[in-house]
């Protein structure tokens, strides 16, 4: 057997919303139904704000006690009168006015692209439950449609290593769950690496589907030898 033979035997890469929906019909209503449109979690980022926000306030309280002092006749503070003569003296053109015009550009479209991203990047957003047949009038309703229900990437790894340590033959397991593809990586102690590798593409399959992911990320499987089986 070539090198490429057994890497063939031993690695499958396939998207998950082509496995759901190729799934039996015994498998339960909605598998191959397509991820519904649930918009990822929001961070509320409040000790960023705070920081930020006290910062501001204590960089301008400073300012404006410096120039309340001037006008009332005192000297201004020495960092104030170094800036101005700095800023006075020195060209547009010069080096430390460009950089510093640069990096306080760079830091404020950065904080704009944190500001309109969503966070929380470790939690993956779940199906909504389906509504009943005939929903009742009420406030219940409202509120049930409301709930949204999210699952840490970590834990949802241990969720679906477990499921792999289920599968005959598999000595070790782990699972790397990301945003948009979970790569899982076992060793197997006997049987034949092909036939592990399709029982854990299937295991990792259902393990996914029952997760009820709103985005299902795409499934990556890798199956080797181990050391000690080999000798």
């Amino acid at each position: 057997m070539n090198a490429d033979q057994k890497m063939r035997q031993s690695t499958s890469a396939s998207a998950y919303g082509a496995r759901a929906g190729t799934a039996g019909a015994g498998s339960g209503a909605g598998d191959g139904d397509p991820p519904g449109r649930v918009r990822r979690f929001w961070s509320e980022r409040r000790v960023p704000a705070g920081i930020v926000a006290l910062v501001i306030a204590a960089v301008s309280g400073l300012l404006l006690y410096d120039v309340a002092a001037v006008r009332s006749g005192r000297r201004a503070m020495r960092w104030r009168d170094w800036l101005a003569d700095e800023l006075a003296s020195r060209p547009l053109d010069n080096a430390w006015v460009v950089g510093g015009a640069a990096l306080l550009a760079a830091l404020g479209v950065w904080m704009v692209i944190l500001a309109m991203a969503p966070g929380l990047r470790g939690l993956l957003p779940m199906r909504a439950p389906e509504p009943e047949s005939e929903p009742g009038p009420g406030p219940g309703a409202e509120a049930e449609a409301a709930v949204r229900a999210g699952i840490d990437r970590t834990s949802a790894g241990l969720v679906l290593r477990d499921r792999a340590m289920e599968v005959p033959g598999v000595r070790s397991a782990r699972v790397d769950v990301g945003r948009r593809r979970i790569r899982a990586r076992a060793l197997a102690h006997f049987r034949d690496l092909d036939e592990v590798r399709a029982d854990l593409d299937t295991a990792l399959h259902e393990g996914i589907r029952q997760l009820g992911l709103a985005r299902p990320p795409a499934l990556s499987v890798h199956v080797r030898r181990s050391a000690k089986s080999k000798g």
